[in-house]
This record gives structure tokens, sequence and C-alpha cells, in this order.
């Protein structure tokens, strides 16, 4: 015989589960920003993963994959879309020849300047629609649960 779980549990989950707050909360932000972000012809998770590849000189994979949170077949089937619009090309590594390193072209360089404005503008009007939330903070705590 199976258990019923009573509804008053449902309603207890959907109140307080910090897991459910969050994913509601990312799911929002992501098409604010996947909004904001179409005139460059990228998503919000591409503009992460091309502003982690703005170094000084090219990372390799895994450090890219740590940083996004993100294991490297994820990272290698979000960068397919990248390179075939040509604003990511992945080079041999010269140092390790099995590894590869994840190079920004000329024309992702123009995306990210494109979208960098974009950005600050959505993240602007985020941040001054929690009037009540410190930012700083909220990202601290975003921080400690990552």
């Amino acid at each position: 015989m199976s258990k019923l779980v009573p509804f008053e549990t449902t309603l207890e989950v959907r109140d307080t589960c910090l897991c459910l707050h969050t994913q509601r909360a990312a799911r929002a932000l992501a098409r604010r920003f996947d909004d904001a972000l179409r005139p460059v012809g990228i998503t919000n998770g591409q503009f992460s993963l091309l502003m982690s590849l703005n170094r000084p000189e090219p990372p390799a994979m895994a450090p890219v994959a740590k940083l996004l949170a993100m294991d490297r077949t994820t990272l290698t089937a979000a960068l397919k879309p990248l390179e075939r619009q040509g604003l990511v090309t992945a080079e041999i590594n010269p140092d390790d020849r099995r590894s590869r390193l994840l190079v920004l072209t000329d024309r992702g360089r123009e995306t990210l300047a494109s979208a960098v404005p974009i950005w600050r503008e959505t993240h602007a009007a985020v941040e001054a629609g929690l009037p009540a939330l410190d930012a700083c903070e909220l990202r601290t705590a975003l921080s400690a649960l990552a």
C-alpha cells in the first residue's frame, strides 16, 4: 500500500523550499537577461560563458567549467553553438596537446563588447527592483549556497 503525502506538505514545500524559490528566481532572471541580450544574438548563459573566456590568456576547459559550475560535457555542448557562430574556437594547448584552450574570436570579443552595456543596464534594473534587499548580501548568501 502506498503512502500519500498530505496536501499540507505540498503547501509547506511551496512556501519554504529554498531550492524551489531559487529555481524560480533563476528562471525569471534568465528570461529577463535572455530577452535583453537577444539583439546581440546570445543568451544569458552564452554571455556568462563568453565573459568567462575574457581573460589575458585563453583558459583550458577545466577552470571554465569550474567557474560556471558545469561538468565538461555540459560545457562542451554549450560551446558548440558559440563555435558555429564564430564567437569561440577551441585550440590545441601547446603545453599539453591533449587539452584545448578556449579562445574568444574577434567576433566573440565584439559580441561581448556589445552585450556588456545591455547587461549593465539590465543588471542595474534588477538590483533597483530589490529595494528591501541588499544585493551584496544576496550575492554573499547565494555564494554560500554554491
